[in-house]
């Protein structure tokens, strides 16, 4: 008879054979898989955006899949020059099916400007992995892809803003309403492409002002610390407004007002009309037309100073300016129910209901300490033509006759709509 240790070494060599002979047939199978996916690439701007669809190559077992998408090129010194953009690793059989729309994962650059104005292909690149047998590579090349050979322009506007009621108070907890206006500032981003020019300048233009600021980009990144390595994008679609009225512009509103409430930099990033207490955002929907007429008195005022003085008048007397932040409240909620009512109200009564609401508005600014001569000047006007002011100049009806008496008392008068759209970028 054999001995325990005989039986034993024969037993894990049997186990051995079959075990290696399982792992080639498996080895084997994976030839007769399929392994083509669809991708589809689009190029924006300096972004490239990659949809990769239905990845029919679903691993068996324990396999991975690594997917990556590289920009190729040729350049007199090499015949294959690699970018790569975006990479994945597809862990499970049930993630090998997928779909997605990303920007690119790293940076679309090359050392010199060897892209520049040159055809090149993107190509999708995939390598399975099993944890038996060779490793399967493969690749679809998509072709037709090329750079431009000029400055790249990236251009971007953002809204005006207009406070229908409740500045001031709103800094105190009353609620405001305001709107975006259709009266837009526009910046133009230029990047220079050609290495021959200086790229380590940032030069801001403002050429209605005559004024130009030249800053080194090396400095400016040792001010803001910033880290390449820890990039963060973020978007928040135009129905789902942040709940604290926040975002990084409010920083420079900051600045400039000292305490703000947040309105400016949301009204002028998200458009559309607000209703703004506390933090909290409301959207409204406007069921009126509306229209206004816009005075620039041309008086510097520091809204700082403005606010400042008050919060001194609120702390010298808290009863009589916490009677005035109530009552702001409620002008500020009527008005906002008003432009939202669907009853079968006539725009002219709703118009009338927001004016007098609005002269409401313009007394109690007065009493905060806020208004100005020639607020009252532009206010005296509109009144001599049946029209309503207030701290924003606005108007509920644009009248010739008006405009051309304010405007000969040196002010500069606009005409907008309410509620258009937010800040917008385009490649």
């Amino acid at each position: 008879m054999h001995s325990f240790g005989y039986r034993a070494n024969a037993l894990l060599t049997f186990a051995v054979t079959i075990l290696a002979f399982i792992c080639a047939i498996a080895s084997f199978s994976d030839n007769f898989s399929n392994q083509t996916p669809s991708a589809q690439i689009q190029i924006l701007s300096s972004l490239v955006i990659l949809n990769i669809n239905w990845f029919q190559k679903q691993p068996h077992g324990n396999d991975e899949v690594f997917a990556f998408v590289a920009a190729e090129y040729e350049t007199s010194k090499n015949s294959l020059n690699q970018v790569s953009l975006w990479d994945a690793i597809i862990p499970e059989k049930e993630e090998a099916n997928f779909w997605i729309q990303i920007s690119n994962k790293y940076r679309f650059i090359d050392q010199g400007h060897n892209l520049r104005g040159k055809d090149f292909n993107l190509t999708l690149h995939w390598h399975v992995m099993p944890k038996t047998g060779k490793m399967f590579a493969d690749k679809i090349v998509m072709s037709g892809y090329r750079l431009p050979n000029a400055n790249m322009e990236v251009k971007a506007r953002a809204p005006g803003k207009i406070i229908l009621a409740g500045e001031h108070a709103v800094v105190h907890g009353s609620t405001a309403v305001a709107a975006a206006i259709d009266l837009y500032t526009y910046v133009t981003l230029r990047l220079p492409l050609h290495s021959d020019e200086n790229n380590d300048r940032l030069t801001l233009q403002l050429k209605d002002l005559s004024l130009e600021f030249t800053w080194s980009v090396s400095r400016l990144k040792e001010g803001i610390a910033y880290d390449s390595s820890n990039r963060q994008r973020s978007s928040s679609p135009l129905g789902s407004l942040p709940s604290s009225g926040y975002t990084p512009a409010s920083l420079g509103e900051k600045i400039i007002h000292g305490k703000p409430s947040g309105i400016d930099n949301t009204v002028s990033a998200y458009g559309n009309i607000i209703k703004f207490c506390s933090g909290e955002i409301t959207r409204l929907k406007s069921n009126m037309p509306l229209r206004m007429l816009i005075t620039n008195t041309k008086v510097g005022r520091n809204t700082k100073a403005l606010v400042s003085g008050v919060s001194e008048r609120a702390v010298r007397h808290p009863e009589a300016m916490n009677s005035v932040f109530n009552a702001v409240d409620s002008i500020s909620k009527e008005v906002a129910a008003i432009i939202q009512t669907k009853d079968d109200i006539s725009v002219t009564e709703k118009e009338e209901s927001v004016k007098e609401l609005m002269e409401m508005n313009q007394g109690l600014l007065e009493s905060m300490g806020v208004s100005h001569s020639s607020i009252d000047t532009v206010i005296q006007t509109t009144l001599k033509h049946k029209l309503t002011s207030k701290l924003t100049g606005a108007g509920g009806t644009v009248v010739e006759k008006v405009v051309e008496e304010l405007e000969s008392s040196g002010f500069q008068c606009f005409t907008a709509s309410i509620g258009g759209k937010g800040a917008e970028i385009c490649f």
